[in-house]
């Protein structure tokens, strides 16, 4: 125990090499949790998992400056980390809940239209959808644009108009 102590402080007098060894612990322990939390935490980034990376980094980093007790932080970040999970779990098993957590789908554009109520839900604008057409496509041109539709990310996708022989 005494080793312990030496090695990563106790309360909010730390030295250097304490600290260090504290980020250097929870560095580890935050990898082990962001791997129970799985790869949609990085892969998809909506709010939902935007959520756990803030709040994991908030928690732990309590530990690193002494602020908070280690252990019992520890515990409630991993709780946090399961609740993630376990939300995550159930909204693969339900559509309803998933729409609650991540949102649903918008047409923001569609055949030459905006759709102002759908833009408006999703606190997008004309200019919005114009940036995504010119970084996407290279083009100012909205008539080589079949949709737009907002992605959990906060990105605008682009589906192109499909183009056969005819020009149409």
């Amino acid at each position: 125990m005494e080793l312990l102590v030496a090695l990563f402080g106790e309360g909010k007098d730390l030295t250097s090499l304490q600290m260090s060894a504290r980020a250097a612990a929870i560095f580890f322990a935050t990898l082990i949790f962001i791997r129970i939390s799985g790869r949609r935490s990085f892969g998809h980034r909506s709010p939902f998992d935007h959520v756990i990376m803030v709040l994991l980094g908030a928690t732990l980093s309590r530990v690193i400056v002494g602020a908070s007790a280690a252990v019992p932080t520890l515990i409630a970040s991993l709780v946090l980390v399961l609740i993630h999970r376990a939300l995550a779990w159930a909204c693969v098993r339900s559509q309803t809940l998933e729409s609650l957590t991540v949102g649903v789908e918008r047409d923001l554009f569609r055949d030459g239209q905006f759709s102002e109520r759908e833009m408006s839900a999703a606190l997008v604008t004309r200019r919005d959808v114009a940036e995504a057409v010119r970084q996407e496509l290279g083009t100012h041109d909205l008539g080589k644009v079949r949709s737009a539709n907002p992605e959990r990310n906060g990105e605008i996708s682009l589906i192109r108009k499909e183009t056969g022989f005819g020009g149409g």
